[in-house]
């Protein structure tokens, strides 16, 4: 099987699976008991929380476990909202966030009266940073921005948002960096909270982070006990916490070495898909190397989609958190593309797992179904 989705989620690190099986085994207890089983499971959490904020340059009592990108993001977003919102209730995001992001500012909006600025992007995904400047108002109280979308792969341009905010201390700022992490060396400097998911560097499924900056307070979304610094109750998944230190050890390991190959994979994936007629390359300013979006104009992307399929090839249409509604995503509808380039759009999306080979498979996979399906009309 030739796997080409892995911004919607990547296959396990066998190291990082040997482990947490291991730790299932014995460090079943809960991480809250006071007998000397729980003590040194509550011991082995916080050693990984420990690594996890060297490795991230922070403090430990910064990082927040969370269950997944999305509820960090939740847990951030709503929780500044409700702590700053004697501040001023009005909030900044764009219109191609994470549906975990875009979805809450929606509900802050219908359901708890805040006002949110949803700044548009270019053709390539990207704000322009005028637009964040002129936004920004005396009850602004959250900027929120992801690193990088996970449709088109636009990396935004979080210095310069940073720059713009220091001039407005009030102002706190939080990024949705799941599709960052393993794959762009990240700075948390200037950022008071930042979002984080194990299953995207080859991590478990049900395993997020949140950084908090120790000057920003949230109020907590789940309440009901102690663990998390009061910010999340609930019984601590300790096992899956414990493993999530060496997961991101493992995902930055040979970094610099990882990032050369999957540019070098991602300019010769963009170069054999420009030969193939009727094929418009989407992606485009700058970009994460691990993601290409491209439309077949003419043709409906889930046609394409399950014809590869059939040949053992995963590409996807779009998010996996979206893949289920309309037959245009939200994020390609404002990137102003035409209506054909928009419908058509396809997402591949690779790692320094992905084999050269795998790529010309695909690409020849990818001509076959074209040719089969124009010659079906």
């Amino acid at each position: 099987m030739v796997y080409l989705d892995y911004a919607a989620t990547t296959p396990y690190n066998k190291d990082v699976l040997k482990t947490y099986t291991q730790l299932l085994e014995k460090y079943f207890y809960n991480a809250d008991s006071i007998y000397s089983q729980g003590i040194e499971v509550n011991r082995l959490l916080e050693k990984s929380r420990g690594l996890l904020a060297k490795m991230l340059d922070v403090d430990e009592e910064e990082m927040i476990f969370t269950s997944c990108g999305s509820e960090a993001n939740n847990m951030a977003i709503k929780g500044i909202a409700f702590q700053y919102q004697n501040r001023g209730k009005h909030i900044i995001t764009t219109s191609i966030e994470h549906s975990s992001v875009y979805e809450t500012c929606k509900e802050l909006e219908e359901v708890f009266g805040f006002e949110v600025t949803y700044l548009p992007v270019d053709h390539t995904g990207h704000i322009h940073i005028d637009d964040l400047k002129k936004s920004i108002r005396n009850d602004t109280i959250l900027v929120s921005v992801m690193c990088i979308n996970n449709e088109v792969g636009s990396i935004q341009p979080i210095e310069e948002i940073k720059n713009v905010l220091k001039d407005h201390p009030l102002v706190k700022f939080h990024v949705d960096m799941v599709q960052a992490l393993g794959k762009i060396k990240i700075d948390l400097k200037g950022i008071d909270c930042a979002s984080f998911s194990a299953h995207k560097i080859n991590g478990l499924k049900g395993s997020g982070l949140l950084f908090k900056r120790k000057s920003t307070t949230l109020v907590p979304l789940i309440n009901g006990g102690q663990q998390e610094f009061g910010l999340r109750g609930g019984t601590s998944n300790a096992c899956t916490y414990i493993v999530l230190a060496k997961t991101l050890r493992l995902a930055l390991e040979n970094f610099d070495q990882k990032e050369k190959y999957v540019s070098k994979l991602n300019k010769y994936l963009i170069k054999e898909l420009q030969t193939i007629p009727d094929v418009i390359i989407n992606t485009g300013g700058k970009v994460s190397s691990h993601i290409v979006n491209f439309s077949c104009i003419g043709y409906k992307p889930e046609v394409i989609l399950h014809a590869l399929e059939e040949k053992d090839i995963l590409i996807s249409t779009r998010s996996a958190c979206s893949s289920k509604t309309s037959d245009v995503s939200r994020v390609m509808q404002q990137l102003h593309l035409p209506d054909e380039v928009a419908k058509s759009a396809l997402r591949v999306s690779i790692s320094d797992l992905t084999k050269e080979e795998e790529i010309d498979k695909f690409i020849y996979c990818l001509k076959e179904v074209l040719d089969s399906i124009k010659k079906q009309r």
